[in-house]
């Protein structure tokens, strides 16, 4: 099973991080490791001092594909979830101003949350949005509604599959809107997808 994360999907994060707007997908990946589910408590690793949140819908791959047809892509999953993509943005910096690879701030071990209830693709009609949400105590910090996504699910599974292929139960976190930002100890962070909540857990 692969995590497959797409970065600056949604113009106002690209901005908000003083990105450029990519003219085509950006992925890279993330170890099974990096796993947290069944609202098990995020730890803060002790080597970085910035650990920001990113709230992502995440998309489950259903069957094996290779240079997939965008045409053809929605065949490739029928199932929608919610996840957290951690990134200890400090580290992330460092190594980026050295032109290093920054795997080290992205797929450290529990760095992808990711709910343990899936909606069926099903039940979201082909022309409406998804919305969903990240609450920090209590209180909203990113909304995210999919119609706003620089790429749409069936261009990130054609894309992805002309250099990697997908196979079944790999999961493609699909980027996360602007208001990203640091968590600390003692918080409690609550998804939601289509106002049903995805996933309830603490910072330690």
């Amino acid at each position: 099973m692969k995590i497959i994360c797409i970065g600056r999907n949604y113009v106002a994060h690209a901005k908000e991080l003083e990105n450029e707007i990519p003219v085509e997908p950006i992925f890279f990946m993330k170890p099974d490791s990096a796993l947290l589910r069944n609202n098990d408590p995020f730890y803060i690793p002790d080597w970085t001092n910035e650990v920001h949140h990113e709230v992502e819908l995440v998309i489950k791959i259903n069957r094996i594909g290779k240079n997939i047809e965008k045409q053809f892509a929605h065949r490739y999953y029928d199932e929608i979830g919610l996840g957290i993509d951690f990134t200890a943005r400090d580290i992330q910096a460092q190594l980026k101003s050295k032109g290093l690879p920054w795997e080290k701030a992205k797929a450290f071990d529990q760095s992808a949350v990711l709910s343990s209830t899936f909606f069926p693709k099903s039940i979201i009609p082909d022309d409406e949005s998804i919305f969903f949400k990240l609450n920090i105590n209590g209180e909203t910090v990113q909304e995210g509604d999919s119609g706003l996504m620089i790429f749409g699910f069936d261009e990130l599974i054609s894309h992805v599959s002309k250099y990697v292929t997908l196979k079944i139960g790999d999961l493609i976190y699909t980027g996360t809107p602007a208001g990203v930002g640091p968590v600390k100890i003692g918080d409690r962070l609550e998804g939601f997808l289509e106002g049903k909540e995805m996933f309830d857990f603490m910072v330690k």
